[in-house]
């Protein structure tokens, strides 16, 4: 174990916490993470993992950036309209710490999925279609993989841990929803709570901090409340 005088100063706030500490700093520095997508929910996802020293973040993000995404996604600012997401995001990230190794990905499909997600400590869905959740939760079940998945639309968000046991289609087998954010809407704030979460519970898993898997967590943005659904395996 070795940390420059730099990286002592850079995570000291983490390193005093007896549950992480300069093991558990050295153990972040030694994962890979795959984040799909760097939007509302990959923003905060993103910052917090390559804050914490996440040594090597692949980033699977295709889409250009849009004036509309402005609102909740604040990787990006208004002279960035127009351009791919992921370079953006790349060197808005390095410029945040350059001592992340970052992987651009481009787009997530069915014929990278099980290797991207084989090569990761973990997966981070960050998602907004179901076809790409779904296709995240099937690949890695299969390789029984744990990953960490959030939604968001409107007032409402969500967030879980999966692996084997507990997956996306266990937790919503009728799911095909048409809607998203696009076409109802959605509350700022919301993507920077459901991110934040997400985030956090990867870094615990990361970290082998207790967390719970298949445990639906959602919170209503017009209330500000939470309220838990525990999964049946």
């Amino acid at each position: 174990m070795s940390f420059t005088r730099e990286q002592l100063k850079r995570y000291s706030r983490q390193i005093l916490l007896p549950e992480i500490g300069l093991n558990g700093t050295e153990r972040l520095r030694d994962s890979s993470v795959l984040v799909i997508g760097a939007g509302g929910l990959g923003s905060p996802v993103l910052t917090y993992l390559v804050s914490s020293g996440v040594g090597r973040i692949h980033i699977a993000e295709a889409d250009t950036l849009e004036l509309s995404n402005l609102q909740r996604q604040f990787l990006y600012t208004t002279s960035d309209v127009g351009q791919p997401k992921l370079e953006l995001a790349m060197a808005r990230l390095r410029a945040l710490n350059p001592e992340i190794r970052l992987e651009p990905v481009g787009q997530f499909t069915s014929s990278n999925a099980v290797d991207l997600i084989g090569a990761s400590t973990l997966t981070v869905d960050c998602s907004d279609t179901i076809e790409t959740r779904h296709l995240v939760s099937d690949a890695a079940s299969s390789l029984e993989k744990t990953w960490v998945w959030g939604a968001a639309e409107g007032f409402t968000g969500m967030t879980a841990v999966f692996d084997q046991h507990f997956t996306l289609r266990q937790a919503f087998p009728d799911a095909a929803p048409t809607e998203n954010c696009d076409t109802i809407g959605v509350f700022a704030p919301l993507l920077g709570v459901i991110g934040s979460l997400m985030a956090g519970a990867a870094l615990h898993v990361l970290l082998d901090l207790e967390v719970s898997k298949g445990e639906l967590t959602l919170y209503d943005g017009l209330d500000l409340s939470f309220r838990k659904i525990k999964l049946k395996r």
